[in-house]
């Protein structure tokens, strides 16, 4: 007999439909609109690609970011830099996932 204070039906479930993942995302007032805004606005990005990998849910996002703020930082710093102009949105989700380039860098890789 498990002493868990935790049951199996007490852990949180996925969204099993459009309808729950909508009510979700509303929940938290987190879309890839407000994370995109919100890094045009605090890291002066010039690109900002966000993609919801939660199905529509808002709580697993992945983002491509180009800001010549992340000049001369590395991806630890870059990632830091994100993270603190996200305080409170990445508190709200489950998963986030940045990837910085500097405008040269980006530039670099779409040539690629």
């Amino acid at each position: 007999m498990s002493t868990s204070p935790f049951l199996a039906s007490d852990a949180p479930k996925a969204a099993e439909t459009d309808a729950q993942a909508e009510t979700v995302a509303n929940t938290t007032g987190v879309t890839a609109g407000s994370l995109q805004k919100t890094l045009e606005q605090k890291l002066g990005a010039q690109h900002v690609d966000i993609e919801d990998m939660s199905g529509g849910c808002g709580q697993m996002f992945q983002a491509m970011i180009v800001s010549s703020q992340f000049e001369k930082k590395n991806t630890l710093a870059r990632h830091r830099l994100v993270n603190s102009s996200l305080k409170d949105e990445i508190a709200a989700i489950h998963a986030w996932t940045p990837k910085c380039f500097t405008p040269e860098e980006w530039e670099k890789r779409k040539a690629n």
